[in-house]
């Protein structure tokens, strides 16, 4: 059972650059939604307690992680 550290290494800094590639996809896809919307997502969830927003905000979140995703992996 001999460990490969040349494949061992090259996965885990893969791994690394594809959650930094997905990070980066998360944080530029929710500035263009804040950039979209005509009002404050932070006040409408927070403050006045819209839970509709928040349902779309967390399906759009795991709308992205589904494509992210899908891109990894072929």
């Amino acid at each position: 059972m001999d460990i490969n550290w040349v494949e061992l290494i090259s996965a885990a800094v893969s791994s690394v650059l594809f959650t930094f590639i997905g990070l980066m996809f998360f944080a530029v896809s929710f500035l263009v939604i804040s950039k979209v919307v005509p009002f404050s997502m932070r006040k409408e969830i927070e403050e006045d307690q819209n839970i509709a927003l928040g349902v779309i905000i967390g399906s759009v979140i795991i709308g992205i992680a589904m494509i992210v995703s899908a891109a990894l992996l072929g």
